[in-house]
């Protein structure tokens, strides 16, 4: 369920965005408010996932809001307010209603709407798994940050991961299998020894790779073209 919030000093407009989310499944209503300085007291400690924002209210304009905010649920703007429109969408908002509007229409905002937090969701997810991985070393699963890597090594059944600090760490995988293992994340196979973060390439000179700290990795020649790529397309 994707939680929601409608903010409306309007009591009767507020009653049909309610009646309108109680129609899609996807959506859970956790909160509703005329008052605005209460409901965004409440967003910040509930964090909604989606929010249905008034514009014209009295004790504060819902743009000058959503501005104010430290989190950032996808918003639906409503109002009976057409000039608002342009300042809407300045703020990324998934859609605009303008009063009175149908069923038909909310849910075609909400489906937008729903569509982008599952963008930002996917996107929250990539960052975090960018940032790590597990392996399985010594009876036990370590955690490794990817700044960390400075590169990997195939020693026959087993991956070296050096590390900027400590030791490196020995697994029981193929460089393949790892590989796959970091699917999505910046790293690439570049000789059929070795696997180079993005983040570590400082140079790239006479077939060689040269790491920031100046370890030269070689680049094997069936594999020279998907290198050039990579580095192409970062």
């Amino acid at each position: 369920m994707i939680r929601c919030v409608i903010i409306d000093d309007e009591p009767l407009a507020l009653e049909i965005s309610k009646s309108f989310i109680e129609k899609i499944p996807q959506l859970q209503l956790i909160g509703s408010f005329t008052d605005a300085i209460e409901g965004v007291e409440f967003i910040r400690k509930q964090k909604p996932e989606i929010l249905f924002l008034d514009i014209q209210m009295p004790d504060v304009n819902g743009i000058q809001l959503l501005k104010s905010l430290d989190i950032n649920p996808v918003t639906i703007f409503t109002t009976a307010y057409s000039q608002y429109a342009l300042d809407g969408f300045d703020l990324d908002a998934a859609d605009y209603l303008l009063k009175p509007f149908s069923f038909e229409r909310f849910e075609r905002a909400v489906n937008k709407a729903i569509q982008l937090h599952e963008q930002h969701s996917q996107l929250l997810k990539n960052k975090e798994l960018a940032e790590f991985f597990f392996v399985k070393s010594e009876y036990q699963q370590i955690k490794i940050n990817v700044a960390d890597v400075r590169y990997m090594e195939g020693l026959d059944d087993y991956v070296k991961i050096h590390v900027k600090e400590g030791r490196p760490i020995l697994t029981l995988m193929s460089l393949k299998n790892m590989l796959e293992k970091l699917s999505g994340l910046p790293f690439q196979r570049v000789h059929r020894s070795f696997i180079v973060p993005l983040h570590q390439v400082k140079a790239v000179r006479n077939k060689k790779i040269v790491l920031l700290d100046a370890t030269e990795i070689p680049i094997g020649a069936s594999y020279a073209d998907e290198v050039n790529k990579w580095l192409k397309g970062n």
